[in-house]
């Protein structure tokens, strides 16, 4: 596996089913919808680690929008398979964060690698920086296995 997708504990783990809309007509796994797979673990990971759910966040007035991301495929899903997402923090700036993803079926076979970078920015769309108490649960969710 590339250091790129590398993950870095603690990595949470979140089973999704592959829903018949998620594919196309060869019910295959629709390319853009692995992202989706990635923002339901990301979104859990933020809900079992960090304590804090995306909506809190924006209850705050803090949106994280995805501003690079990158998959890179290895084999297909399929309508009805049970994936495993494996998400974890590996990059935590003032003003941005990074995770890494691993996506597998319940063979254990390995159909996708990825990540998101994340810009933080106010209600306006204006570059902000996490206000210190997320900082300070992002960054022990991040430790919480090595620390």
């Amino acid at each position: 596996m590339s250091d790129e997708f590398t993950l870095q504990d603690p990595v949470h783990r979140q089973r999704c089913r592959v829903l018949y809309g998620d594919t196309d007509a060869g019910g295959v796994v629709y390319y853009a919808n692995y992202l989706r797979f990635c923002e339901a673990g990301r979104t859990e990971y933020m809900r079992d680690l960090v304590a804090r759910s995306y909506r809190s966040l924006e209850d705050e007035g803090l949106i994280l929008p995805v501003v690079d991301c990158r998959v890179r495929y290895k084999a297909s899903a399929r309508y009805d398979d049970l994936l495993l997402v494996e998400t974890s923090l590996v990059e935590l700036k003032k003003v941005s964060c990074r995770f890494n993803y691993r996506i597998s079926n319940q063979q254990g076979r390995l159909l996708a690698l990825a990540h998101t970078i994340h810009a933080v920015v106010d209600r306006q769309g204006k570059l902000a920086r996490f206000p210190t108490p997320i900082f300070t649960s992002l960054q022990q969710a991040r430790q919480g296995a090595q620390g």
